[in-house]
């Protein structure tokens, strides 16, 4: 690394990173070195690769860097990420983003084999860690991308979001954790539930992310700093009329949007938001049974895929009805992201920590998971928003405004 350049100890984002190797301040090489350096460092005591990719990064940066000098400008130039798993839909993902200018150091974290619960990331060498707390789940199943982010050895991860994997582990890890609306971007998942999305570490990096994802600009002032513009229609329900949420998390949560009310930024008002446990729907898709329902081909020799398809159709169409009436008079529903703290690496026990997210894979909107502050044993606490399909610049005006009036602060296991 030169002398005299920027020093990169603890990883800036994603977007002045970009910036620098594009002015030729400092190389794709440099910043890949630093960012090898922070992961050899860092990811011992917190497990959130399971594969690392040393040479392949540097010959990726090389590249980028050769790009550069023939007067190619690839808007990511040298942003070193984290990719979760590698199957063909995610790596297809990432290669879009390698031709943006990223370098993918390694593979993250998802969930071990063995388990009915997905929020933990497993590796060679033990769970994956939260960095706020050692003894804490980062969430999942995108464990090691959100812990990797909010521990600074990179700036940008990519995840998938099925049930609340995107947006579980930024919550718990207090970073930045988008899911689009279901279908923008191909996840080549059958059930219908995931989308591919990232966490970032701030808000515009994942404006960044999915201006070049989506192929619309979203890093423009009326999104990221819309002074004078009218606040966003705003509605708040701390249960989504269902689910058993901590006291806590629901107090933080709410304190946070009041802080966008306080701004300016939205017209809150409370919404008496009544959605059916989207449970049943979820599970009946995932196992295939809303689909048959779905396209009137059940299997009628088993009359309990056929029932379970047909409570799947019930409760996907009366909260579809319900979350469209209520997006016909707001912008925007805020929620907390999950019901409870980060749970310990044994499990949840009870506790459904997809209650508050899984609702919108089934619905297909786009949601969002903010940091809103921290929980009285340390770790962060998330704020969901939810919007209309096709509405995610308004997710991003609400997580711009957050980061502007409540600055999110860093773990202590971070560099620098």
């Amino acid at each position: 690394m030169t002398g005299n350049g920027p020093s990169f100890a603890a990883a800036p984002d994603a977007t002045a990173t970009a910036d620098l190797v594009i002015g030729r301040q400092v190389s794709a090489v440099e910043v890949t070195e630093a960012a090898l350096a922070r992961l050899d460092a860092l990811d011992p005591g917190l497990r959130a690769f399971t594969e690392t990719w040393p040479q392949r990064a540097l010959d990726s940066a090389h590249a980028v860097d050769r790009a550069l000098a023939r007067g190619a400008r690839p808007r990511l130039a040298g942003v070193p990420i984290g990719v979760k798993a590698w199957r063909r839909s995610q790596a297809e993902h990432t290669g879009r983003l390698e031709r943006h200018g990223c370098v993918v150091v390694g593979l993250t974290s998802v969930p071990g084999p063995g388990t009915d619960w997905q929020t933990w990331g497993h590796t060679a060498g033990g769970p994956t860690l939260n960095p706020w707390r050692a003894d804490r789940t980062p969430g999942g199943s995108s464990s090691g991308s959100a812990a990797a982010v909010a521990a600074g050895i990179v700036p940008l991860a990519t995840g998938s979001d099925g049930a609340g994997s995107l947006r579980i582990p930024a919550a718990w890890c207090g970073v930045v954790g988008f899911k689009p609306t279901t279908g923008r971007l191909p996840a080549r998942d059958r059930s219908g539930l995931a989308a591919l999305g990232a966490v970032a570490g701030t808000a515009r990096d994942a404006a960044l992310y999915l201006s070049l994802m989506l192929g619309e600009d979203l890093t423009g002032p009326a999104v990221l700093a819309p002074g004078g513009a009218p606040p966003l229609r705003a509605a708040w329900s701390g249960t989504l009329g269902f689910a058993a949420v901590d006291a806590g998390q629901a107090r933080i949560a709410r304190a946070a949007a009041r802080r966008l009310e306080e701004a300016g930024v939205i017209a809150l008002r409370v919404h008496d938001l009544r959605l059916l446990d989207p449970g049943p729907a979820w599970r009946a898709l995932r196992s295939g049974a809303g689909r048959a329902a779905a396209v009137g081909a059940a299997d009628p020799e088993a009359a309990d895929t056929e029932a379970a398809g047909r409570e799947a159709a019930r409760v996907r169409g009366v909260n579809d009805e319900r979350l469209g009436a209520l997006f016909g008079e707001v912008d925007v529903l805020l929620t907390p992201t999950t019901p409870t703290a980060p749970h310990g690496h044994r499990g949840p026990g009870g506790a459904m920590s997809v209650d508050l997210t899984w609702a919108f894979n089934v619905s297909g909107h786009p949601a969002v998971s903010v940091p809103a502050g921290l929980g009285p044993d340390g770790t962060p606490v998330g704020l969901q928003a939810v919007a209309a399909h096709g509405r995610e610049a308004a997710l991003l005006r609400v997580a711009a405004a957050l980061e502007a009036v409540s600055p999110w602060p860093r773990p202590p296991l971070r560099p620098g």
